[in-house]
């Protein structure tokens, strides 16, 4: 099937997405230079300026090709590691990696280098790959007229940041496929996203682009290489701002933490959820900063207010897992969806969605004790566990959008393994089939119907992707079953479904490691291996949930943790690499590894206990303070900025689908100043400071932008971080018991600290890092298993030494501020800390 016979199955889908303002830039304004550099270089139309026009066309696309190579020779790609590199390796598009001999050759043949960026996943580079790079005619062109490199930007981000950001000044806007013309010296003279071969709408397409750059060049270089050198000036400038002092003013963190849940909450839609129109991202940041102001709504006594906040939440997470971003059959989330109730997605799966939405879903169980949220969590976890998780512990990258719909197929379609047509769901349920449709809309006709965008070419004609449109309680009273029975019937299809699914050609699984991605992923474990323990005993669950004892999740993260310390971390050095397939990858460590690492370790120590984790995350952090910070500008580069080939260092600061490694990283260092000494703790929180400095006009002007910096603002505001000092047995009942306490709240203000006085490892660390907790851990009342000692404003409470006087000394603070159940912001019965309670109260009797 020709790309132009296919074209309708895909464009349901927007054409590449834009992607948010660039981060440390007024994009209007380096437009605007830009624009005014390039008409300066010549007195006509500048040819940076036609060709750019081009970049923003939308298109249709053909399918994705799982089409034999056609006995074509591999090309240099077939020798790197990446997923995405293999899969061009037998194009008839002569590629190079990144790398010297690709920048030499340009240089010897004096031409353009055609630099493409994507990632194995993506659904519009394999649209342009079947377009343009299978194509001899575009491959020709290509080979003759210019290099071509082709980058992984999951494997090389930092090239793929300094392209991005150029891009995104141009066009205001960016996304992958990432096209970008370069000099022989690597600066930028035009550049797009994905473009189609041929000329439509009267817009060049690919093949017009290309003769139009190499005509540009031969005629018109010293006009595109003063652009290109004037690119980089300005965005150098640009992303590299820096901070004289590092006082901040006191009125900064709640102005940027109030501007920025004002600005959500008039994005917010009251009826599908979510911030913002279709297409509809999960940005769990987002919901972070609103938990975030819900809890100190709560302190201050303001319950209409924080109430309200906790309802766009909580109705924004029941939208996104009733709806068909969701996969019902499998588990976990889907990256979007192309309309605006949450139900047709873009089916490619990314690590760093789940685990930031398994710590979302976390953190509202939590303030609503509703199993609704924990179960969703456990949904993503045991996706993660079943489909995205090597032999060595090592947690994978992603999966595709695209797959075959029957084996040996030559053409790949969007979302062709998560679609169902009404006759096979009848086939494989029997009698349960009607109850098993109804629940999620399934039609005859296919559901594809609940929006204008959802599928406005009718691809999916026929063809059903499952959402729940209303809760189950009221389905099931229709259907005359109780509530357990009804969900135990369709736990029971999801998983007949699941088997059947699992034997349809499957997507691609980019089974790349990722350190950063990783590091989220640690995080959701280890926080869900205690608060999932909140749970109601005897609680049932239902495919794709396994119901698994919460601390087989802790096992996940340690051996995580473990494959990065053994595969990709330099113990002689102190360094990390980025990524590992088949080896560790030839780029170092960017600062989102160091400090998404060093979160989800900061997590795994404090859930889990073991000082190992502590140590590693000190020691990162002193090296990515080594490698990043700009000690005089403050903040921190995502790059160590010792690859002369990498044009930028760039401070980021944008929180979207990722946070980003600045935000992070300043809440860790302010986690850290609440663990060690007076003196370490000083240069943390001057770092941190320093850091959002950088920012402060940021964090004034576009709080919306930077929602999890905006949280590490006000956390450092907080004039003493509450402590909890746990001492005693860590292995005991009781110890655990003590454990499950602390984290039966929602508090992101809480550092936790685990201390067995017989460890002789650990005491060694104590007494080097923190006399005061020494103190406090040999102080504490002697034959108890456990003892807790809990810390804030400067002050001790007495230790104690039970579950349930550790529950009153944590929630004393909110019983005090307002008048909600004193164990937090629900009626008590239906709490986490009551259910842990009647445990507690339970093991005691039967004791």
């Amino acid at each position: 099937m020709s790309p132009a016979a296919s074209a309708p199955v895909f464009s349901h889908l927007p054409r590449p997405l834009t992607l948010p303002p660039t981060p440390m830039l007024s994009t209007l304004l380096l437009r605007h230079r830009l624009t005014a550099a390039a008409a300066a270089s010549s007195p006509t139309r500048s040819p940076l300026r036609v060709l750019a026009a081009a970049a923003g066309m939308s298109s249709s696309a053909s399918a994705s090709s799982s089409s034999p190579h056609g006995g074509r020779k591999p090309n240099r790609l077939a020798a790197e590691h990446s997923p995405y590199l293999l899969q061009h390796a037998h194009n008839p598009v002569d590629w190079y990696p990144w790398g010297d001999e690709a920048f030499e050759k340009a240089r010897a043949k004096d031409v353009p280098i055609f630099l493409s960026i994507g990632y194995s996943t993506c659904h519009w580079c394999h649209v342009m790959e079947v377009e343009s790079f299978e194509n001899e005619e575009v491959a020709k062109l290509l080979n003759d007229w210019f290099v071509s490199i082709k980058v992984d930007r999951e494997e090389r981000p930092d090239v793929d940041k300094v392209y991005m950001a150029y891009v995104s000044a141009l066009h205001g806007g960016g996304g992958w496929p990432l096209s970008v013309f370069l000099s022989p010296n690597l600066k930028p003279l035009m550049g797009g996203t994905y473009f189609p071969p041929d000329d439509k709408y009267g817009r060049p397409g690919f093949k017009t682009v290309l003769r139009k750059v190499k005509e540009a060049w031969e005629t018109k270089r010293d006009a595109l290489e003063r652009t290109g050198n004037l690119v980089i000036e300005q965005l150098t400038d640009a992303l590299s701002a820096k901070a004289s002092l590092q006082d901040l003013p006191n009125d900064l963190a709640d102005v940027c933490v109030d501007q920025c849940v004002e600005k959500l909450a008039s994005s917010y839609d009251p009826k599908f959820g979510g911030f913002g129109s279709a297409p509809k991202f999960p940005r769990p940041v987002e919901d972070y900063i609103m938990l975030y102001r819900f809890r100190k709504l709560m302190e201050a006594g303001k319950e209409s207010e924080a109430k309200n906040i906790k309802k766009m939440v909580t109705h924004t997470l029941d939208c996104m897992a009733r709806g068909g971003v969701h996969d019902h059959v499998g588990g976990g989330f889907h990256r979007y969806s192309v309309d605006e109730c949450w139900h047709v997605p873009h089916f490619e799966k990314m690590l760093y969605d789940q685990g930031q939405i398994v710590n979302v879903y976390l953190d509202t169980f939590l303030i609503t004790g509703d199993e609704y949220y924990s179960t969703v969590a456990r949904d993503i976890l045991d996706h993660l566990r079943r489909d995205m998780i090597g032999k060595e512990g090592e947690i994978f990258s992603a999966e595709d959008a695209d797959s075959a719909e029957y084996e040996d197929a030559p053409r790949k379609k969007e979302g062709a393994f998560y679609v169902w047509t009404s006759k096979e769901i009848e086939d494989a349920l029997g009698e349960n089939a009607e109850l098993f449709k109804n629940h999620y809309y399934v039609k005859s006709s296919g559901n594809c119907d609940l929006s204008p965008m959802s599928d406005p070419h009718n691809e999916f004609n026929g063809k059903n992707v499952l959402i729940e449109r209303k809760p189950a309680s009221l389905m099931a009273s229709k259907s005359g079953n109780s509530l357990d029975e009804y969900s135990q019937i369709l736990g029971a299809c999801r998983q007949k479904l699941f088997d059947i699914r699992s034997k349809r050609p499957r997507p691609h699984l980019d089974d790349k490691v990722i350190v950063s991605w990783n590091g989220l992923a640690i995080s959701a474990f280890a926080r869900a291996s205690q608060i999932l323990k909140l749970g109601q005993s005897g609680s049932r669950f239902n495919f794709p949930v396994v119901g698994c004892n919460p601390v087989e999740y802790l096992e996940v993260a340690e051996k995580a943790a473990n494959f990065i310390k053994v595969k990709l971390y330099d113990a002689s050095s102190k360094r990390l690499h980025h990524s590992y397939r088949n080896g560790p990858s030839k780029a170092p460590g960017f600062l989102d590894d160091y400090a998404f690492l060093i979160n989800g370790l900061l997590d795994l120590y404090e859930f889990g206990g073991k000082i190992e984790w502590l140590l590693w995350a000190i020691q990162l952090q002193v090296t990515q303070d080594e490698l990043f910070l700009d000690k005089q500008g403050g903040g921190y580069f995502n790059t160590p900025g010792e690859d002369p080939s990498v044009l930028l260092r760039v401070k980021e600061d944008y929180d979207g689908a990722e946070p980003s490694g600045n935000s992070v990283a300043a809440i860790n260092l302010i986690r850290l100043s609440s663990i060690l000494d007076a003196a370490k703790s000083t240069g943390y929180k001057r770092n941190v400071e320093h850091l959002l400095a950088v920012f402060e006009t940021r964090l004034r002007q576009l709080s919306i932008a930077l929602p999890l910096m905006c949280c590490a603002a006000d956390m450092l505001s907080v004039p003493s971080r509450k402590q909890v000092v746990l001492v005693g047995e860590k292995g005991s009942a009781e110890f655990q018991d003590m454990v499950a306490a602390t984290f039966s709240s929602y508090d992101p203000n809480r550092t936790v600290i685990q201390i067995d006085l017989r460890n002789t490892e650990e005491m060694e660390f104590w007494d080097s890092n923190n006399a005061n907790i020494v103190q406090m851990a040999r102080s504490s009342p002697l034959g108890k298993q456990a003892v807790a000692h809990v810390c804030q404003d400067f002050k001790c409470s007495p230790p104690v030494t039970s579950p349930e006087a550790l529950l009153e000394l944590l929630n004393k603070t909110l019983a005090a501020a307002s008048s909600a159940a004193r164990i937090g912001f629900l009626p008590a019965a239906t709490h986490p800390l009551s259910l842990l309670n009647k445990k507690l109260a339970a093991a005691s009797s039967a004791a």
